[in-house]
């Protein structure tokens, strides 16, 4: 059926009509609503960021450009001036009672989401289908390994990703310097763990590091992101711990891994789950 001109004209109008009578009999729906983010700190009080026009974010293109200079723009990196968003840095209430699980409840994730134990490092090599290699990385460095092999099922590779990531982006909306976070121990094969066990007698026979689901990520040192011959600020170690325990936090409320805070070792002991 054909539309005319006429019939068009005549229906825009009463589409239109039917829009100003609603407005009028209900004004309240053109009204702006408003959110206030907040965060809860250390201490258990509750800190307001910035209110948020929901209605500004509901016209907010998806593909518009980070850091445009436009009242509808709202990101966690930049104000809507387009300067630098910073906020502040609060930790976790204590290190011990923030991340508390123990061997146990990490092993029986590692048996779940883990291959079998390989015996050396040659035979984790060979399991490629299984295990992916992790080595340098824009976001995470490996240290010097001893008695663990560079190897993650892909689940937990991920996981590490995503946790350098998610500490290299707090580092940026709190002012900080970027730091990587320094990875000291990945997979075990079973010769590992003998190894480690002729030097310490209370290692675990049966190590959650043996499935390639586990991790350790030191909180006591950090590697320093620095262009050559650059100059900045120092960032004491114990600013960049602050941070990065956020960050630990989230990932674990999150369901994403447990984690236990290992005081001797000097290390977050971390499964994917």
């Amino acid at each position: 059926m054909k539309i005319t001109k006429r019939q068009y004209i005549l229906g825009f109008f009463a589409v239109t009509l039917l829009f100003t009578l609603v407005r009028l009999i209900f004004p309240s729906v053109t009204h702006n609503r408003t959110t206030t983010v907040s965060s809860s700190s250390a201490d258990g009080k509750s800190a307001d960021y910035e209110k948020v026009s929901l209605s500004d974010v509901e016209r907010t293109p998806a593909a518009q450009p980070v850091g445009m200079e436009t009242d509808a723009m709202q990101t966690v990196f930049f104000n809507k001036d387009g300067s630098l968003r910073k906020s502040r840095i609060y930790s976790v209430p204590g290190y011990e009672t923030s991340f508390p699980d123990q061997n146990d409840i990490q092993l029986t994730a590692a048996q779940q989401w883990g291959v079998k134990p390989v015996a050396d490092s040659a035979a984790a090599s060979k399991s490629k289908k299984l295990l992916v290699y992790v080595g340098a990385n824009p976001y995470f460095y490996v240290d010097r390994l001893h008695n663990s092999i560079p190897y993650l099922v892909p689940r937990a590779a991920v996981l590490l990703q995503d946790i350098g990531r998610n500490f290299f982006d707090s580092l940026q909306v709190k002012g900080i310097p970027l730091h990587k976070i320094i990875v000291t121990s990945i997979m075990r094969s079973r010769k590992d763990v003998e190894a480690l066990r002729k030097k310490n007698r209370n290692a675990t026979f049966n190590s959650c590091h043996l499935y390639g689901t586990t991790f350790d990520v030191c909180y006591n040192r950090y590697k320093t992101v620095m262009a050559p011959g650059e100059h900045r600020r120092e960032v004491r170690n114990d600013t960049l711990k602050y941070v990065l325990a956020e960050v630990m936090r989230d990932m674990r409320e999150r369901n994403r891994c447990y984690i236990k805070y290992e005081v001797h070792q000097g290390c977050w002991h971390i499964t994917v789950r």
